[in-house]
């Protein structure tokens, strides 16, 4: 008798899937037998379209590469320019920086909350979520002038002061992210139907993780403490008291839990940071924008993402624009490697949960 395969899409318009992309999917009867992952419905070229633009005017588009943690683009385009270019950026823009990334890591870690939780059915989570988040996002707002693209990290330091007064406001929004984490505790980590969903189910071993490129809290969640914060330290993590969290069972519900304890890390981060920030300028004099020619060389630098390792290759040929930029995103190994072949076996209902647990961001894969 011949096998009859269903075939499923998921997306690109659809709940159950992390941003613009759509996966299809062969079944036999509810068990997965092939996925293969799209991507090409959103953001597409940066790469070659910053090829094509003075070096200044790339501060405003780099962020959309990554929507749910946009800043992080911008650190990586600022840091490869200023090491060309022979750039130190102040001590104090360095601190900012350090506080922008890390209300921005804890922005996207409520995003992923939300969507794993709204996957499984647990629509109360995605609510709370979003909301908190927004609070985040009145911070941003008060200090970049914007919610979600913020282009606030620029070559040469950041683009305006911490307002008077904000530091209290932060701190004040630390202490209740903090008390809101046992709200979702006693919801989502101590759900006993979370737990059945989550437990045992997406498995990535650490062999394979490392193997594939699995980088970030995926991989930490599988048992492998790699973060490059600690690794190769950039700006001023080398000064600041931070854990990395290794939960290591490798399936869903670790990966979850690995960035729950993160968020906590993040918040402690946000502490140190306000209470050493120096005083001082903010961004160093730099050249005519539309005139201002990059030595000539290439760089690699990184940084760690709410998602994994990113990188940004930049090359120039010593003119005013890039001559080569290539970005290392981390949703690249996640999506086409550790999904593709891990959904395989699973049930239909599982896949959605399976997707948002790796926290695949479309727009780095298309560039």
């Amino acid at each position: 008798m011949k096998t009859r395969y269903f075939e499923y899409f998921i997306g690109p318009q659809h709940p159950g899937v992390t941003g613009n992309m759509s996966y299809h999917l062969w079944a036999r009867g509810d068990e997965i037998v092939k996925m293969e992952p799209s991507v090409g419905y959103l953001h597409r070229g940066f790469e070659k379209l910053m090829e094509q633009r003075e070096w200044i005017k790339n501060v405003p588009m780099v962020p959309r590469i990554c929507v749910p943690e946009p800043d992080v683009n911008e650190i990586l385009y600022a840091m490869g320019v200023e090491e060309l270019a022979g750039i130190t950026p102040p001590e104090r823009a360095q601190y900012i920086r350090v506080l922008v990334l890390e209300m921005a890591r804890m922005a996207a870690y409520l995003f992923y909350f939300g969507g794993v939780a709204g996957a499984l059915g647990l629509y109360t989570i995605p609510q709370w979520t979003i909301g908190d988040r927004d609070y985040i996002l009145d911070r941003f707002e008060e200090l970049t002038g914007g919610r979600i693209y913020h282009i606030y990290i620029q070559p040469g330091g950041v683009r305006r002061d911490i307002p008077e007064g904000f530091r209290e406001r932060v701190l004040k929004l630390m202490d209740y992210l903090e008390r809101r984490l046992k709200d979702y505790d006693r919801l989502m980590f101590y759900n006993a139907v979370v737990e059945k969903r989550t437990k045992g189910v997406g498995v990535i071993e650490k062999e394979y993780a490392l193997q594939m490129g699995v980088t970030g809290p995926n991989l930490r969640a599988s048992g492998y403490p790699a973060d490059v914060r600690k690794d190769d330290p950039y700006l001023v993590y080398d000064r600041l008291e931070f854990d990395v969290p290794i939960t290591g069972d490798g399936d869903i519900y670790s990966r979850m839990l690995q960035r729950r304890l993160e968020f906590e890390e993040s918040i402690k981060i946000v502490r140190q940071v306000l209470e050493s920030i120096p005083e001082g300028p903010i961004m160093v004099k730099l050249p005519h924008p539309l005139e201002w020619k990059v030595p000539q060389g290439d760089v690699y630098v990184k940084v760690e993402s709410s998602k994994g390792e990113y990188g940004y290759y930049i090359v120039s040929d010593g003119g005013v624009k890039p001559y080569r930029i290539h970005v290392r995103g981390p949703s690249m190994p996640h999506c086409f490697q550790a999904a593709k072949e891990k959904i395989v076996g699973m049930r239909i209902a599982d896949v959605p949960v399976m997707i948002f647990s790796l926290d695949i961001c479309p727009p780095d894969i298309e560039r």
